[in-house]
């Protein structure tokens, strides 16, 4: 402590009036060997180091298994392979839990086993503009889809509080990435003038400022509009080394193409046949002749020894010159932050190998992740938004089906979340004794219960078995808080209801056990209505503000075609009951020859004001229910992968549990593309062995939610 006694005495006074001391006391009252500190409103130094199993949603071996691909194996099959040796994982949820789960659970093992994280590149939401909407194609229509409300939380969380709440953001996500980054690994953040100076400053803090590598632009051309200042042409990567001189760089696989001029005026061909280039200041190198180079030569010069005498090209610089992702490439997907595909080949070459773990924790569209496939490298990416996975899992498999096509390996590929056990990790108890932890638990999940009646507009009951509210008219059940809404807790509220004389109820549930039919509790003399309870509950200022929507269940009808031994499924209906906008309010708001789309009732609709007259027409986007299925999937024998996951025993061990579940197996997809809005309807046939089996649909909407249905079948 350095202080002199008139500071001493100084800072007592204002610690006694209760006032903030001086800045300068930050560090005299403190050694710290950092000279400059990035200081912001609520920093902390706490990570978090909750560790919530992986849920797996689906499993995706084969890039669609067809009859006639099962035949020509049995032939002679020079079609690429699946590499068994990992499973490349996406995963749905809020980074900061995934990167806390990644780093100190049991996935960590598996992931230091096949040498660690080597290379991580994110583009995190550096655009304060963003508002998190889609603009999706429905005919020849687009439609804006608003947010979901946890992608509304995270922008308010990332910038409620403008570049405070950012930095606070990123901080946390980055120390986990340091803490998960292998010690030759290296992490490229991608930013823009808006934040990069601070970004500079937080990995400077976590890395170490001697750990800095580049400070990468990644020059671009566009529409140039300023004329006030110079025009913005250029974003910003910054790159570090979690331990300098350990990280990998292949400068051979980025080096750059000469020129036509400088190759005629410097190419010539040497004595034994090959092609070199003349040194252009041969005159002050060390080296008088070609032939005078020598490997010892090469290690003390390096730089001088490729500069003038490379011959396959020039050494890469810390400028990237590459436009952005044009709009008629076939890698174009018209997602808001697409990045190309060029940009991220020239970093995983040069940072990582083969067979390396490449990690993407702001995914996107999945950019990272089809670039490391196409290159041979493993990968780990996660989002928030159901979208961005969705159209990353669709793309995934494009580059499986391509790669297989052109002979050339990839890998599997599985979907996780940790909702499931977020929901768990809520009503957990941390009391050490058991009659402490019950009366903990049971407080908790009558809060929790009492969250989602107030996010429901439901008013609290008592004295019934199955209800815990009632809205209006109608009872309310609420399903188990830690697992899915079987058909046995169904039954049990029909039965309360019978038993009653109730004739309205709505059952309300996170999950909906796999194979659940709607269809088995109509028409039992009580009016069941079956919703979905949205994530956002979680959320108590969204459910202040009366921002949580639930919405009923989706419904899926599929048929079995079965010809001999073999079996097809035919997807014959799908229903959605999404709503956005109030059609009322649009038509109020609608100009003369003015339109807009809006979801009612699971109907995309456009609404227009005719020129020159006040009346409002509309027209029905959606005129066939095959109309809201973007993708949907086969798995041809459910219940042949069991749920498996790897959790901690109190012993600290780590141990395998079943969950109860049971994993998809995605056997065979059909989806649409930009290229492509056509969607098959009736999957190819697929042998299956004579008996019972259940066979599992998976539908995923326009607007990436998605919703399966099991049923047994009899071959």
């Amino acid at each position: 402590m350095k202080l002199s006694e008139n500071e001493l005495r100084d800072a007592i006074k204002l610690l006694q009036a209760r006032k903030p001391l001086p800045e300068k006391y930050r560090f005299l009252l403190f050694d710290d060997d950092r000279e400059v500190e990035l200081v912001w409103n609520g920093k902390t130094n706490e990570v978090t180091n909750t560790v919530l199993p992986f849920q797996t949603i689906e499993h995706i071996d084969e890039p669609r298994d067809e009859e006639a691909i099962k035949r020509q194996k049995e032939l002679f099959d020079f079609s690429g392979k699946q590499i068994g040796d990992w499973t490349n994982k996406l995963i749905w949820g809020d980074n900061k839990l995934i990167l806390s789960a990644l780093k100190n659970g049991p996935m960590r093992k598996e992931i230091e086993d096949q040498g660690g994280i080597k290379l991580i590149y994110i583009d995190p939401p550096f655009d304060v503009g963003a508002d998190f909407s889609l603009d999706i194609q429905i005919g020849d229509e687009q439609f804006t889809k608003k947010p979901s409300v946890i992608e509304e939380i995270a922008y308010r969380d990332t910038w409620g509080k403008g570049t405070d709440s950012f930095i606070a953001m990123i901080y946390e996500r980055l120390k986990l990435m340091h803490g998960l980054l292998a010690d030759d690994g290296s992490i490229y953040v991608h930013c823009d003038w808006r934040v990069s100076g601070y970004i500079r400053l937080v990995l400077d803090e976590i890395f170490g400022k001697d750990n800095f590598l580049n400070d990468i632009q990644w020059l671009y051309r566009g529409y140039e509009h300023s004329k006030s200042h110079w025009n913005r042409k250029h974003d910003t990567i910054l790159m570090y080394a979690k331990k300098y001189g350990e990280q990998t760089f292949n400068y051979k696989d980025v080096l750059e193409n000469l020129s036509e001029k400088t190759l005629a005026k410097y190419k010539y061909e040497d004595s034994e046949g090959r092609y070199r280039l003349r040194g252009r200041n041969l005159k002050d190198s060390p080296f008088k002749q070609q032939t005078d180079l020598l490997p010892e030569d090469e290690k003390k010069y390096p730089d001088l020894i490729y500069r003038q005498y490379m011959t396959d090209g020039i050494l890469a610089r810390d400028w990237f010159m590459m436009d952005f992702v044009n709009q008629s490439a076939n890698e174009n997907l018209h997602y808001p932050t697409q990045k190309p595909e060029a940009l991220l080949e020239r970093i995983i070459k040069a940072t990582s190998n083969q067979g390396d773990i490449i990690s993407d924790f702001f995914a996107g569209s999945g950019t990272t992740m089809a670039v490391a496939e196409k290159l041979g490298r493993k990968w780990i990416g996660s989002d928030l938004s159901r979208f961005s996975i969705h159209t990353a899992r669709k793309r995934m498999i494009q580059v499986q089906r391509d790669l297989k096509k052109d002979g050339k390996d990839f890998r599997a590929f599985e979907i996780l979340n940790i909702g499931k056990y977020e929901r768990e990790y809520y009503v957990t108890s941390h009391v050490s004794n058991d009659e402490g932890r019950a009366k903990d638990l049971e407080h908790k999940e009558k809060a929790f219960i009492k969250l989602i009646l107030v996010a429901y507009k439901a008013e609290p009951v008592e004295s019934f078995k199955t209800f815990v509210g009632k809205k209006r008219d109608r009872l309310v059940a609420i399903g188990p808080i830690d697992m899915p809404v079987t058909s046995d807790f169904l039954n049990q509220v029909i039965a309360e209801c019978k038993e009653k004389g109730i004739t309205k109820a709505d059952v309300l549930g996170f999950d909906w056990e796999m194979g659940f039919d709607s269809h088995n509790f109509k028409n039992q003399g009580v009016d069941i209505q079956l919703k979905v309870i949205p994530r956002e509950v979680f959320d108590k200022k969204a459910v202040e503000k009366g921002q949580v929507k639930f919405y009923e269940v989706a419904y899926i009808e599929i048929k079995p075609v079965i010809k001999k031994d073999t079996l097809a499924i035919e997807l014959c209906d799908f229903s959605v009951f999404y709503n956005q906008d109030d059609s009322g309010e649009v038509e109020e708001k609608l100009k003369s020859g003015g339109s807009k789309v809006v979801i009612e009732n699971g109907q995309v609709i456009k609404k227009y004001k005719e020129k020159d007259s006040e009346i409002v027409k509309q027209e029905i986007l959606t005129t066939k229910w095959s109309d809201w299925v973007d993708y949907w999937a086969v798995d041809f024998d459910f219940e042949n992968k069991k749920e498996i996951v790897r959790v901690l025993g109190e012993d600290g061990k780590e141990k395998e549990v079943w969950t109860g579940g049971h994993i998809f197996e995605n056997e065979w997809q059909s989806f649409r593309t930009k290229g492509d809005r056509s969607i098959e309807l009736t999957s190819a046939f697929k042998e299956v062995p004579k008996g019972k089996r259940k066979v599992a649909v998976k539908v995923v909407d326009i607007f990436g939610n998605d919703t399966t249905r099991v049923i047994e079948v009899n071959v």
